[in-house]
């Protein structure tokens, strides 16, 4: 993933979920995907797909059940 690639992610997610502290950063060696954090903490990855021309991104956030709230 390119710096250009993943600044553009950056904006999109600051954007869709209106959170200025959102921040992609690709992963050096590039491999094709980048670490999505908000502030300071670890949220998930970005991959960078490109099928027949096409490119696209897929963010994967794990969430593990002891950091759910629980349910009354």
């Amino acid at each position: 993933m390119t710096r250009t690639e993943s600044l553009r992610v950056q904006r999109y997610l600051r954007e869709k979920f209106g959170n200025e502290e959102f921040l992609v950063k690709e992963r050096r060696p590039s491999d094709g995907t980048a670490e999505v954090l908000l502030g300071d903490e670890f949220m998930g990855v970005v991959y960078r797909d490109e099928d027949e021309g096409e490119i696209s991104f897929a963010f994967h956030m794990t969430i593990l059940d002891m950091d759910l709230p629980e349910m009354s």
